[in-house]
């Protein structure tokens, strides 16, 4: 009778230390010596101490064929479960690469998808931690099947429960559209890469030869394509930036966002910001540095931060409240909006609107990026999706004017019209159809081609009183599309003020299935 009993607790023992252990000893130290962490240490490392559940740990595959009847790993290369981040109840799942390259099955997709039900249903956030060759060949289309479940259940969460996928290693193929659809992407330098078809495909069709770093690593997907929103030098160093990140999210659309807790005075004002803006308007300046004297202990999440660096988006916290920031940079194309720009926004913009995070932009753009190049890539199109997330957006908004404001792009980034709760501006601020210079070259074109060799100070003299008349802040102000004009140290208090008294905004859409993004 004893032997009856301990044997089934026996065989589950062991059966149980067989998942811990992956694909064995051997496969365990390639992952290490790759530079590359376990799925589970990667689990516990994003996890609190002691909070991770394992579901399906004694799962293994149905496949009958090529071998592999006699080839089962318990968990079948994907551990998942739940715990908690900072005490707040998170989903996690991480492809294992010591067990079969960590390749879709069937079975490893069922526990996939049964996490991402989970997280909708109790309201938590979904982490997909990415190791993984692709579908396993041996399962043909039910591996195929398994990434469209994952697929639809990825836009189904889509502003339900905030997304994140970490890619620490190979996602290839299809495999790249599940984190395509996630809110959030971070990739680890020199161990990770996506893209839809290989080096090798590339050659063979079009006899490009590149390698997997230059077409699909870190700093390509962060810089150019955009894929990437956050690189990390390894895992250890992704996880934290991924637990970073969490910190500004709510768990779900219908969460506020947690509340920080320092100890900055939400009335600070910053006198050093009042001369940061150089009297010249065509010199240059770093919006990062007005940002990071506004928020709370200088602490900025930048995101994106290689990619259309003409656009500056991120987290942080005014009066420990989350907020996103968006902000037109100087420094980079003078702040003006391109294509990569407007996408850069909206999606962002987006995000902020779907969890309930108040929006605070900074505007100083000249205009829209003028050329072929963007015209016949569609800028007309993609500028329109920044200015359609601005004016779909329900959640707090404030906007502040910091210097020029110019044509079209004055309308885009949150201005009043597009049901902006507060919209303050520095008396540096230039608003107006166009710049003064291009101004003064259309309304006065006569007198200067007549002033002749003297067309240069005329065109001077007119430049500056054009600023003086129709460019100040006032202006805009006198119409109640600018609620004040300020001095730049009393930015935070303003904003921290602000917010306070936008906590229960209830903004409504007009009945609809969805609008008809130009997308």
């Amino acid at each position: 009778m004893t032997e009856a009993t301990e044997t089934p607790v026996d065989e589950l023992q062991a059966r149980l230390e067989a998942s811990r252990q992956g694909g064995g000893e051997d496969r365990i130290a390639r992952q290490h010596a790759a530079g590359k962490l376990t799925a589970r240490e990667r689990v516990e490392l994003l996890l609190d101490p002691g909070s991770f559940v394992e579901v399906d740990a004694f799962v293994t595959h149905r496949c009958r064929d090529f071998g592999m009847e006699s080839n089962s790993i318990p968990g079948d290369g994907v551990v998942g479960g739940w715990g908690t981040v900072d005490g707040r109840l998170i989903y996690v799942f991480a492809q294992d690469f010591t067990v079969f390259g960590g390749s879709l099955s069937e079975t490893n997709a069922e526990k996939i998808c049964k996490l991402m039900d989970l997280a909708v249903e109790n309201g938590a956030p979904i982490i997909g931690l990415n190791d993984s060759g692709g579908a396993r060949i041996q399962e043909g289309v039910v591996s195929l099947g398994g990434y469209a479940d994952i697929f639809l259940r990825n836009t189904l969460a889509s502003g339900v429960v905030p997304q994140i996928s970490a890619i620490m290693g190979p996602c290839a193929g299809g495999a790249v559209y599940s984190p395509a659809i996630t809110d959030f992407i971070l990739m680890v330098e020199d161990t990770s890469y996506m893209f839809v078809t290989g080096p090798d495909v590339i050659k063979t069709v079009t006899h490009e030869e590149v390698t997997k770093e230059e077409l699909g690593g870190a700093h390509t997907h962060a810089a150019r394509s955009g894929v990437c929103h956050l690189t990390a030098p390894n895992d250890a160093a992704c996880l934290q930036t991924l637990r970073d990140l969490l910190s500004y999210l709510p768990s779900n659309n219908l969460d506020e966002p947690p509340v920080g807790t320092s100890q900055d005075a939400p009335d600070r004002e910053e006198p050093e910001l009042d001369r940061l803006i150089p009297e010249d308007p065509n010199k240059p300046y770093d919006i990062k540095r007005l940002i990071e004297g506004i928020v709370d202990d200088g602490r900025f999440l930048e995101i994106h931060s290689e990619y259309a660096r003409n656009l500056v988006v991120g987290f942080a916290r005014i009066g420990n409240q989350s907020v996103g920031v968006v902000a037109n940079q100087p420094a980079y194309l003078a702040g003006v909006l391109d294509i990569d720009a407007s996408l850069k926004g909206a999606r962002f913009v987006r995000f902020c609107d779907a969890f309930n995070i108040p929006l605070i932009t900074f505007e100083d753009v000249p205009g829209f990026l003028p050329g072929t190049q963007q015209e016949h890539g569609g800028i007309i199109r993609h500028g329109a999706k920044l200015l359609y997330a601005y004016a779909e957006a329900t959640v707090p908004k404030i906007t502040v004017i910091t210097r020029k404001a110019y044509g079209g792009a004055y309308c885009v980034m949150a201005s009043k019209h597009l049901r902006t709760d507060l919209n303050l501006a520095y008396p540096t601020a230039e608003i107006a159809v166009m710049g003064p210079e291009g101004a003064v070259n259309i309304l006065y074109r006569r007198e200067l081609a007549a002033a002749g060799d003297g067309a240069a100070e005329v065109r001077a003299r007119l430049v500056e009183e054009y600023r003086s008349k129709f460019s100040t802040p006032y202006i805009a102000a006198e119409r109640g599309f600018v609620d004040a004009v300020i001095e730049p140290r009393q930015t935070r208090p303003l904003i921290a003020r602000a917010l306070r008294q936008l906590r229960g905004k209830r903004s409504q859409m007009p009945a609809k299935k969805h609008g008809n993004l130009p997308l």
